[in-house]
């Protein structure tokens, strides 16, 4: 009975070890397999860094309007008789637009009119009796009084009369009209706009560090705001002041829009553009990331030697066996053909050192100006350098990647999408 019981508990001990030696060397190879599993290379996209040519500028955002632009109004009171205008009509200058009713003031300019007549007759007179030496002085005084003051009379009611019309100051395009027929009208009360639209202006504000950079008559580009700048213009007025709240400086410029694509009160972008410079290098904006330690961008450099020292010795063995064969006689040489054979077939891990695993470098940039989608980087990366542009979102430090330059991010996708 005590040898069964003893065998029961060996065969026991036996079933128990076996199952905890089990699950340790499970355990040991699943820590070893997650220790030595390499994750994954990311893809990314990337360019190689190089001095290039670089125009910068000075960039702003401003506001376009009409050198010659005003809101026309009436200067007396009335009720419209007449509109001679229609909307988006170009008008020449000194072209009547409206016409109040006058019937009133005509009728009274006809009747100071003849009083003005009758007493420049009498004026007449009074000269004619005084030549002749029976008219008194005092007689002439009055007449010549009375002629002047019905003419000073008549003047003032065909001014009266003319503001009765309304007329265009300047040759433009006018507006849409703000009245109507038979409406009566106040002094001051707005009717059309009336904008020239050959010539344009552009107001915008630079931060006073860029005052420097410019100067009267300097050219820039302007655009609507779809990135590209296809109007020229030339700085025409720089303001002396400095704004004290906000430190900035108001710059005016001009711009010809003979084809009417820019619209008073329209949103622009605006850039002065500065001396070429030469041997600068950039990089895109894409590839520049901004953290709470500083910019940084990601570099691909080839992987350590030591990760390669490995498989050297491999393909080294390979070359050893025809060493220590050339010893042979000569009647085994022809042995050494089929050895040759299993030479040519590790072409492919050759062909896969031909491309060796990249690795990521975290460097730390000192970022300067930027232009067009580049930004210039003053301190540390070197011409040469293969820096990453896209696919950067979950990379790290020492991290194995490849790269795939199929897609620009420099570039809109519906170009790409073409190419």
């Amino acid at each position: 009975m005590i040898k069964r019981f003893i065998i029961a508990f060996i065969l026991l001990v036996l079933v128990c070890g076996g199952i905890v030696g089990f699950n340790l060397f499970r355990d040991n190879a699943i820590q070893q397999f997650f220790a030595t599993m390499k994750p994954p290379a990311a893809t990314v996209s990337t360019t190689i860094v190089k001095p290039t040519s670089w125009t910068p500028g000075v960039e702003a955002i401003g506001t376009v309007s009409a050198v010659r632009g005003v809101d026309l109004t009436v200067e007396t009171a009335g009720i419209v008789k007449d509109i001679l205008f229609h909307a988006n009509q170009k008008v020449e200058a000194n072209a009547v637009l409206l016409q109040l009713d006058d019937a009133a003031e005509r009728a009274d300019l006809d009747a100071t009119k003849a009083q003005a007549a009758l007493d420049q007759t009498a004026l007449t007179r009074a000269l004619e009796l005084q030549k002749r030496g029976v008219g008194s002085e005092s007689t002439l005084d009055t007449a010549r009084a009375t002629a002047s003051a019905s003419a000073s009379q008549v003047n003032r009611l065909q001014a009266v009369l003319d503001q009765k019309l309304l007329t265009a100051p300047f040759g433009g395009t006018v507006g849409i009209p703000r009245i109507d027929l038979g409406q009566y009208l106040s002094p001051g009360t707005s009717v059309v706009t009336l904008q020239d639209l050959e010539t344009m202006r552009a107001d915008f504000s630079i931060p006073e560090q860029q005052l420097p950079l410019l100067k009267i008559d300097q050219k820039l580009r302007l655009g609507i705001g779809d990135g590209e700048l296809p109007f020229a213009g030339t700085i025409r007025g720089i303001d002396p002041k400095i704004d004290p709240t906000s430190r900035l400086v108001t710059v005016r410029a001009e711009v010809a829009n003979p084809e009417g694509k820019l619209t008073p009160g329209q949103f622009v972008q605006v850039r002065v553009e500065l001396p070429e410079e030469n041997n600068v290098l950039t990089v895109p904006q894409t590839a520049l990331t901004s953290s709470l330690y500083g910019d940084f961008v990601f570099v691909v450099r080839p992987a350590k030697p030591a990760a390669a020292s490995g498989a050297a010795p491999a393909a080294a063995k390979p070359e050893e066996k025809p060493a220590t064969d050339t010893a042979k006689p000569a009647a085994e040489a022809p042995a050494a053909k089929p050895e040759e054979k299993p030479a040519a077939t590790p072409a492919e891990p050759k062909a896969e050192e031909q491309k060796p695993q990249l690795m990521l470098a975290q460097v730390f940039v000192k970022p300067g100006r930027r232009n067009a989608g580049l930004v210039e980087i003053l301190e540390g990366i070197q011409p040469g350098d293969e820096v990453v542009t896209a696919g950067q979102n979950r990379l790290s430090n020492g991290m194995s990647v490849a790269v795939d330059n199929t897609i620009d991010p420099t570039k809109p996708a519906n170009q790409q999408a073409t190419q």
